[in-house]
């Protein structure tokens, strides 16, 4: 079973929000079929947690054959907003083009009006 990071890795890897994040995994994963199609798989159901837990298993064994892939996977999260957080904690973030409105909120209490 992966640790929580790697399915958090997966996860935004999935919403392929991570560019950097995302084509250092890519090249990592270029010479096994598995695992560009866990990843692929993860892209194309970025809101499905089977294929997220697959690549965070997927993720978890390139980590244990290679250390320094390792090293730079998780160099690479720490760069990002996601890394940093924690329970409790909020982190919203919009990417692409965005027609219309967009609403950020936590713990509302009562009504909301737009």
């Amino acid at each position: 079973m992966p640790e929580p990071i790697l399915v958090s890795i997966a996860a935004a890897l999935a919403a392929k929000g991570a560019t950097g994040l995302y084509d250092l995994v890519k090249r990592k994963f270029a010479k096994n079929p598995k695992a560009i199609a866990a990843l692929e798989a993860a892209s194309a159901a970025p809101e499905d947690d089977k294929p997220i837990t697959a690549l965070a298993e997927r993720l978890y064994e390139a980590e244990a054959e290679d250390g320094e892939f390792s090293e730079a996977l998780r160099a690479e999260w720490d760069k990002l907003p996601e890394s940093r957080v924690s329970h409790g904690d909020v982190h919203n973030s919009v990417t692409g083009t965005v027609t219309g409105k967009v609403v950020q909120l936590r713990d509302v209490h009562g009504n909301i009006n737009l």
